[in-house]
């Protein structure tokens, strides 16, 4: 997973903008916030179902969310939502459903990751007894050995030992000469993990 700091021109079709970096780089995109304004939008909301709203003037961005799968992708897993305050004060919000054009640069946060596993849940109970044998977990590609158990895999004794100490937890898909906080991560990695004193 990496994150980005993403700079959609004035006049460049925000939505457009992602869906085009996550098809050349074939990634995944996850868009946590964006700031900016934008102009013209169209909105379907989520209070009135299948009612399209135009929004016609500036708008700065409240909150920006969504994601980008390229190619084959399921229904509904791709898009922007957004939430916009107008001159006034108004705000309106929903599913974005055309250009989301900016007004001047828009920044986007986000993160990219190069496989996600389709879910449907809820677990059908054979698919559940199936998951308890093996961790809970799906093969994770990169990541250079076994993931840890998961909670409830039936190995409890071992990870309230783990949970007990924070300095055995171990960090995966780190370098082996990455430290944290200065530190080596088998030498106090959760230094930080540390309750504040009071004022």
């Amino acid at each position: 997973m990496k994150s980005h700091v993403m700079e959609v021109t004035s006049g460049a079709d925000v939505a457009e903008c992602l869906a085009q970096f996550a098809r050349r780089r074939q990634r995944r995109v996850c868009v946590l916030s964006g700031s900016g304004t934008v102009v013209n939008v169209t909105l379907r909301q989520p209070a009135a179902p299948g009612a399209v709203v135009a929004l016609h003037g500036r708008f700065e961005i409240l909150s920006l969310t969504g994601t980008f799968l390229p190619g084959p992708s399921p229904p509904g897993s791709t898009g922007l939502t957004v939430y916009l305050a107008g001159g006034q004060g108004q705000v309106a919000g929903g599913s974005v459903v055309g250009p989301l054009v900016a007004a001047g640069p828009v920044m986007v946060i986000g993160a990219t990751f190069a496989n996600a596993t389709y879910e449907r849940l809820p677990l059908d109970e054979e698919e559940d007894g199936n998951t308890a044998n093996d961790g809970g977990q799906g093969q994770l590609s990169g990541s250079g050995g076994s993931p840890p158990a998961a909670v409830g895999s039936g190995n409890n004794q071992s990870q309230q030992a783990l949970a007990a100490d924070p300095s055995t937890l171990l960090l995966y898909n780190l370098p082996p000469n990455f430290h944290v906080n200065g530190t080596h991560p088998n030498q106090d990695a959760h230094a930080w993990a540390h309750v504040r004193p009071p004022f």
